[in-house]
């Protein structure tokens, strides 16, 4: 069965920042996920994925090796696979996040934040 899905809902039941979860797929390998942000996440880079990042509360600095870009509510970008960058939200931000299947939540980095794709599957 086909259902919908309310975002502001499952927002409301994450109680964690940095810890995404997947409320769908798309074509069995690429997954929409959302997190709270808030704080400074890590540098990373994904070697071989794109990330796209939609913010749908809040306000999103993205530091890249070059720039900082700043994402309001409604503003999406997508990180190029190899690109080195650091998410940051000083206040608590939502996302939406589109990625594949096989990417590492925090890159090749290992930090305390990293969530495996186990974790990020679990029921919200």
């Amino acid at each position: 069965m086909i259902t919908k899905i309310n975002l502001a809902e499952k927002f409301g039941k994450l109680d964690e920042h940095w810890s995404p979860r997947v409320v769908g797929s798309v074509d069995g390998t690429h997954l929409a996920k959302i997190a709270k942000l808030k704080g400074t996440f890590t540098w990373h880079k994904h070697d071989h994925e794109d990330e796209l990042f939609l913010v749908i509360k809040g306000h999103l600095t993205i530091e890249l090796e070059d720039q900082k870009l700043e994402l309001d509510a409604g503003e999406m970008v997508v990180i190029p696979a190899g690109v080195m960058h650091n998410p940051i939200a000083e206040e608590e931000c939502h996302v939406l996040v589109f990625e594949k299947q096989t990417t590492a939540h925090t890159g090749s980095e290992h930090t305390n934040q990293t969530r495996s794709l186990d974790d990020q599957l679990r029921p919200i």
